[in-house]
């Protein structure tokens, strides 16, 4: 059986290398979880998986395949019909993602038929989400959600077309605590359900422990530590996943 995810990529930004000859790989049902500092390299590793980072000036070498299929060397109009099908993308933040004056059902409808044809039926996948399927919220204007609703309006479009892998880039950074536990917990729920890999991007470590099977530490454009979650957080091996580990907020008793 193919990997849902298998790459090794170098990303620049002029003559600027900021991935170096990253690799990993994300198996079917798997929820990996890259974590790093803020500008490690974590969303440009994103954004060059998606084939989108040359809208941010920025270039990519080496291979990057979904279910065996690889992706590096195929045309942006090619790339249009494996994002959402393929590969799912949950962003960070509602506020900049979604367009508040459209309706909930205007959104879903373009997502929609991006890739399918006819009138699409949202009421179950919005409660899959945890949101009303009902015509009152699918008539309501983006404007007008909570960050937790927008936020699972967003979980909502990269799970429409089923992919075979989901990427969520810093999907709780602009959620409140409460609602952060929530959006989590609907991740794990989905993937138990759907069986849907996912690459979980995040600089917050007890968010990482909660949700993930392993653990791909990114420092300075280059993975160096990978493993289970139970060993990456209780034992360590390189200097800087130590230092993570310190920072870490402990419980007090």
């Amino acid at each position: 059986m193919n990997n849902a995810l298998e790459f090794r990529i170098s990303a620049s930004y002029g003559k600027t290398e900021v991935l170096h000859s990253v690799a990993g790989t994300i198996a079917p049902g798997e929820i990996v979880a890259l974590a790093g500092l803020s500008g490690s390299g974590k969303s440009t590793l994103a954004l060059a998986l998606l084939r989108l980072l040359h809208y941010r000036g920025g270039s990519v070498t080496g291979s990057i395949t979904v279910e065996g299929r690889e992706l590096t060397g195929l045309s942006e109009s090619a790339m249009r019909s494996v994002r959402g099908k393929l590969i799912g993308y949950v962003p960070q933040s509602p506020g900049t993602a979604l367009n508040e004056r459209l309706k909930v059902r205007t959104l879903l409808e373009e997502t929609w038929s991006a890739h399918a044809e006819g009138a699409g039926s949202f009421g179950a996948l919005l409660e899959s989400v945890q949101l009303p399927g009902d015509q009152v919220f699918l008539n309501k204007r983006a404007g007008e959600l909570s960050t937790g609703q927008g936020q699972r309006l967003l979980i909502a479009f990269g799970i429409m077309h089923k992919p075979a892998v989901l990427l969520a880039d810093e999907p709780t950074s602009a959620l409140d605590v409460i609602t952060q536990a929530a959006v989590l917990k609907l991740f794990a729920e989905l993937n138990q359900k759907n069986g849907t890999a996912m690459l979980f991007i995040s600089h917050d470590l007890l968010s990482v422990a909660s949700i993930s099977h392993r653990v791909d530490i990114l420092h300075e454009g280059k993975i160096v530590e990978s493993g289970p979650p139970g060993k990456i957080f209780s034992a360590p091996e390189h200097p800087f996943t130590r230092s993570l580990v310190d920072a870490m907020p402990r419980r007090m008793d």
